[in-house]
């Protein structure tokens, strides 16, 4: 369990869906759906659902490709990050969202898999905190331009080496969304 002292709760991590990041990613209908699904059912469950927002020179704050989906639209009392890197720890109020909500468990959804979603895994986990990835809930945009393997590889990479992440007093782990179990490790 999470090496976090008094913190048992779970929280849902929501990070990107944005419609300038994933507008053409893999799949994107089906993975905003699937967090679409787990929001609801976090809220059915009390459990947190944070959001985390990224902004950059090629993302600008307050345009329209910046703003989270339509499909997906952050509760009034549901705490709302924004961040400027890849790793949603990284100088931004997360932290203590989580720590004043009692979290050492996150539940990630979101994007981009090779990037955003990548670097706030690791963070959260070197952090302490116990951290399942939703294997159907997270995507990102095509870079084989760039000598990146297709996206489908990559998602399912992630999925692969993320399912077999450990370190003393943590898990980590791969889920469907169907399988989440909020209440404890799914």
């Amino acid at each position: 369990m999470t090496t976090l002292e008094n913190r048992p709760n779970t929280a849902l991590l929501v990070v990107d869906v944005q419609k300038g990041v994933v507008g053409g990613a893999h799949q994107r209908d089906a993975v905003v759906a699937n967090v679409a699904g787990l929001v609801e059912r976090a809220r059915r469950e009390e459990v947190p659902v944070v959001w985390v927002q990224h902004s950059d020179e090629g993302l600008t704050r307050g345009s329209d490709d910046w703003r989270i989906v339509p499909e997906l639209t952050p509760g009034d009392a549901e705490p709302l990050v924004e961040k400027s890197y890849g790793d949603s720890f990284e100088d931004t109020a997360l932290e203590t969202v989580l720590s004043k909500l009692g979290t050492g468990r996150l539940v990630v959804v979101g994007a981009e898999t090779d990037a955003c979603i990548r670097s706030t895994l690791h963070g959260a986990f070197t952090r302490g905190y116990d951290v399942t990835l939703v294997g159907d809930a997270h995507t990102a945009g095509d870079k084989t331009a760039w000598g990146a393997p297709p996206v489908e590889q990559v998602i399912a990479h992630t999925n692969l080496y993320w399912s077999f992440q450990a370190a003393p007093g943590r898990t980590a782990g791969v889920v469907a969304a169907a399988d989440v179990v909020f209440g404890g490790a799914s």
